[in-house]
């Protein structure tokens, strides 16, 4: 049985949530406060978490950042907020996708068993990215001294997929369908951050990409 964590602090929404997801099987908690959300999440963990934006106390960004700290777990942020800005400032807060109120639940519904049902390509070989080692059978991405890099299951997902084309593009349309499970209600903005993200943490100069390339408009290609 799914572990699911919903903070949220409307009381109408985050009851709705709680009926819909206990209504497909889930073990649901809840909170209407970040606070609460991550001291629910250290004693039990959760396999994903919903997390609304504009929370009392602690906003849903700093929440994500918590969480993200403990965990690779999926994280759905909702928000009212659909500028550029604030979708990009919570996937850079380590959430894995982002959807905006109001929404249609059996779409959230969606969302959420398509990050659980993904897993990394374990069908990939083991490659090099100079002087990264990654491995997926083992799920681990190893600096030629030994230390672990952390990505998310996402990044790692994304990373994985790029290198099982063998240097083919691909768009963020395929993308999305690839890494998130997902296209007709994808978000090309959620590619276009976590390809950021995942630059930061694998080229020696992120700004310069030798490794993760984009392909104007096409999409992007990993060249190993």
């Amino acid at each position: 049985m799914p572990r699911i964590l919903i903070v949220e602090d409307d009381d109408h929404i985050r009851t709705a949530l709680r009926l819909m997801f206990e209504g497909e099987g889930f073990s649901v908690d809840d909170a209407s406060t970040g606070e609460l959300g991550i001291a629910l999440f250290s004693r039990m963990a959760s396999d994903i978490a919903i997390v609304d934006v504009m929370l009392p106390g602690m906003s849903g960004f700093e929440t994500c950042e918590n969480l993200r700290v403990q965990s690779d777990l999926p994280i759905v942020i909702v928000s009212a907020r659909d500028d550029t800005a604030d979708v990009v400032l919570g996937l850079e807060s380590g959430a894995d996708d982002y959807v905006t109120k109001p929404f249609v639940p059996e779409e959230l519904l969606a969302r959420v068993k398509a990050h659980l049902r993904r897993r990394p390509d374990k069908s990939t070989n083991a490659f090099s990215l100079g002087d990264l080692q990654v491995i997926p059978d083992e799920g681990i991405v190893r600096h030629r001294d030994g230390a672990e890099l952390h990505l998310t299951s996402t990044e790692f997902r994304l990373l994985t997929d790029l290198a099982s084309m063998n240097g083919k593009v691909l768009s963020r349309e395929d993308l999305l369908e690839r890494v998130w499970g997902y296209d007709y209600f994808g978000d090309s903005r959620l590619v276009d951050v976590h390809i950021r993200r995942l630059r930061m943490k694998i080229e020696p100069d992120p700004a310069n990409p030798t490794f993760l390339v984009t392909v104007r408009g096409t999409g992007y290609k990993l060249v190993i």
